[in-house]
């Protein structure tokens, strides 16, 4: 298992350069783990990526539905009390923004709190540098 970024599950669903090393990862860690905001998230990507005319409206209906079937597979870490005091304190310690304090924070529960260098996948290189200070392993 494996926390998953949305900037790493975009590729999952539309063909970008970072397609082929996603879907190793995915092959090699199995099961995902996401955040409730994750299909949020990714929708908005594929949004912008129609508006920068790098993906075709035909494009984004079938990375939609890649990203539905996927969801059927993932499990979702829920907004909780629990989520709001872990990311809280994320955005002074860590530099990240809400989001991703509060996808960070899903990761940390995921795990106990305790990462122990459990993947977590993602291209977003401020997130990443706060999964890793944390204690994850960060897989791109």
């Amino acid at each position: 298992m494996a926390f998953w970024d949305a900037s790493a599950i975009v590729p999952l669903c539309c063909s970008q350069s970072a397609t082929k090393r996603v879907r190793k990862l995915l092959r090699e860690v199995g099961r995902m783990v996401v955040w409730w905001g994750t299909p949020i998230e990714t929708r908005s990507a594929f949004a912008r990526l129609v508006r920068a005319g790098s993906l075709t409206d035909e494009e984004r209906v079938r990375a939609v539905r890649l990203l539905e079937q996927l969801r059927q597979s993932w499990d979702e870490i829920q907004p909780s009390e629990q989520v709001r005091t872990v990311a809280e304190d994320l955005p002074d310690r860590y530099g990240v923004r809400a989001a991703d304090a509060v996808q960070l924070a899903a990761a940390l529960i995921w795990c106990r709190e305790r990462p122990n260098r459990r993947p977590f996948i993602c291209f977003d290189e401020r997130l990443s540098r706060a999964a890793a200070d944390v204690g994850f392993t960060v897989r791109k």
